[in-house]
C-alpha cells in the first residue's frame, strides 16, 4: 500500500466523508494469520473515559449492534477506564485473559497504550487503534476522523467569524488532553488556521484528561487577566468549549465565539441557543462501524485496506463537517443521530423554530 503524508491523506478521504456507508465496508484479503474461527470470537472494545459522553451514548451501542449484525455469535467485551491509564490497561489484561482475538482501544494515555499493544501483540491478538492514534508502538489498524484536518477546520471557521464580524483583539486556544495524541493533532491542526490569522495568540492550555472543570478554572484565570481583550476561544472539543462558556457567565462577561467538536447534546443545543459558536459534527456511526467491520476482519483472519498511514499504521480516515447556526438543521433533523425532540426542548424550542429546526 502506498504511504501518504497525515496531511495528504485529507485529500484522499474527501469522497468517503461524502460516502460513509461505502466505506464501511473497505475491502480486505487475507493476512494468513490472526484469528480464524469468528464466528463465535471475542472483541474487547476499550473506551477511555466518562467525561466525554459519547462513549457511553454511542460510540459503545453503536459498536455492538453492528458487530451483532456482522457476527451474531462474536461477544463484545466493553470497558471503560474513567480516565485511568493504569486501569486500562487492567481491563486489557482481563480481556486478553478471557481470550480476546481483537482489541479496540480509545487510550486514555497514547504513550502508555503502546504496552498494551506490544502485549496483546505478543499473545498473538490484534489491536486497532480507535479515534486515538498510538505513535509509539505500531498498532495493527487505525481508524478515526482526520484529527489534524478537524483542529484545522476548527481554527478557521473561528478566525472567518471573527474577521466577519471586525472582532478586535486576541484569542484563547483551549487544547485536549496532554496525554493524548489525537489532542495533539487537532492542537496542531488549530494552530495551522489561528497562527497565521492575524489574531494575537493570548494563551493556550493542555487540558488534563479532557476535564471541563479544568478548562474552566484556566479560562477564568484568563478572564482575570485580559478581561475584554479576548475576542475568541478555540476550544478542542465541546467539553472544554462548555467549560469556557461557563467560566465567561461566572465572571458575568459576555461570551465570545466559541468553538467545540463531537456535536455532544449539550454543545449543540448551546449552537441553537448562540452560546456556543460551533462544533464539529463526527457521525460516531461511522467509525465505531468502521472499527466492527475492521475487527471482524481480523477474527476471519483477514486484513483490512485503509486509505492512508499514519504513524506507519494502516489507517481508515474520514473528514468530519462543521456546524453553526447556519447549517445546524442538516444535523438535527428527523432520523439523524440527533432529532428535533431531543435537542428542541424547553428554552430551546424557540430557537430552534427561528432555524428551522422542524
Amino acid at each position: 500500500m502506498r504511504k501518504l503524508s497525515f496531511r495528504t491523506a485529507a485529500a484522499a478521504v474527501a469522497a468517503l466523508a461524502v460516502l460513509a456507508p461505502a466505506a464501511t465496508a473497505c475491502s480486505s484479503k487475507d493476512s494468513g494469520s490472526g484469528g480464524g474461527g469468528g464466528d463465535k470470537a471475542k472483541v474487547a472494545f476499550l473506551m477511555p473515559d466518562i467525561a466525554s459522553t459519547r462513549y457511553e451514548q454511542y460510540d459503545a451501542p453503536l459498536f455492538k449492534a453492528k458487530m451483532k449484525e456482522l457476527c451474531g455469535g462474536c461477544e463484545v467485551l466493553y470497558q471503560n477506564a474513567n480516565a485511568d491509564a493504569a486501569k486500562q490497561q487492567q481491563q486489557a489484561t482481563s480481556a486478553l485473559a478471557q481470550g480476546a482475538k481483537v482489541i479496540v482501544i480509545d487510550p486514555v494515555d497514547s504513550a502508555a497504550a503502546a504496552s498494551i499493544v506490544r502485549m496483546a501483540q505478543s499473545r498473538k491478538a490484534t489491536v486497532i487503534a480507535y479515534d486515538r492514534p498510538i505513535p509509539a508502538a505500531k498498532a495493527d489498524y487505525y481508524v478515526s476522523f482526520d484529527n489534524e484536518k478537524l483542529g484545522q477546520m476548527i481554527g478557521q471557521s473561528l478566525v472567518d467569524r471573527l474577521k466577519e464580524s471586525k472582532a478586535q483583539g486576541g484569542l484563547l486556544q483551549v487544547n485536549g488532553s496532554p496525554t493524548d495524541a489525537a489532542a495533539a493533532l487537532i492542537k496542531k491542526g488549530v494552530h495551522s488556521a489561528v497562527d497565521p490569522s492575524g489574531f494575537k495568540l493570548l494563551a493556550e492550555y493542555d487540558t488534563p484528561n479532557w476535564e471541563p472543570s479544568k478548562a474552566q478554572e484556566w479560562v477564568s484565570g484568563q478572564i482575570s487577566k485580559f478581561h475584554t481583550q479576548i475576542a475568541g476561544v478555540a476550544a478542542a472539543n465541546d467539553g472544554t468549549g462548555g467549560g469556557s462558556i461557563a467560566a465567561f457567565k461566572a465572571a458575568g462577561a459576555k461570551v465570545p465565539p466559541v468553538t467545540g467538536n463531537d456535536a455532544e447534546l449539550a454543545a449543540v443545543q448551546r449552537v441553537v441557543s448562540g452560546d456556543q459558536y460551533n462544533t464539529i459534527s463526527k457521525p460516531i456511526k461511522i467509525v465505531a462501524e468502521a472499527a466492527a467491520v475492521a475487527a471482524y476482519d481480523f477474527v476471519q483472519g483477514k486484513k483490512p485496506q485503509g486509505n492512508a498511514t499514519l504513524f506507519d499504521t494502516p489507517s481508515q480516515l474520514f473528514v468530519p463537517t462543521v456546524v453553526t447556526q447556519q447549517n445546524i438543521k442538516d444535523v438535527v433533523k428527523q432520523g439523524g443521530a440527533l432529532e428535533p425532540k431531543q435537542v428542541c426542548t424547553g428554552v430551546y424550542a424557540q430557537a430552534c423554530t427561528k432555524l428551522g429546526i422542524q
